[in-house]
């Protein structure tokens, strides 16, 4: 690699695997502490996908991926309702030391 210091341009392919960040107090605790970032995921992605997607669009750089698959759930309103959640992939990533990711930009 001959410049490091070289940022990539974040395409429609990173935009489809990062669905969304999980905004948690457990989630945010662990981002200003560990620097662990949660997020929603799509179920196809796998951790380099992930990886890549995380740093092309946020310019920060990815030290690790942990991925959960988190089962779908009944759900019922007394005896009447009756529906489920439904089951969703979810990745927590770690960032290099010093790095943030702004998840409340303006």
């Amino acid at each position: 690699m001959a410049n490091e210091n070289v940022t990539k341009r974040a395409s429609i392919a990173d935009f489809d695997v990062i669905i969304r960040p999980v905004i948690t107090e457990k989630s945010v605790t662990a981002s200003s502490e560990d620097n662990k970032y949660t997020f929603v995921v799509k179920k196809g992605a796998n951790k380099i996908q992930i990886k890549n997607a995380i740093q092309n669009i946020y310019n920060v750089h990815v030290t690790g991926v942990n991925v959960i698959n988190v089962p779908a759930k009944l759900l019922s309103r007394g005896t009447r309702y009756k529906g489920s959640l439904s089951a969703y992939k979810k990745a927590i990533v770690t960032i290099k030391e010093g790095e943030t990711i702004n998840l409340y930009a303006e």
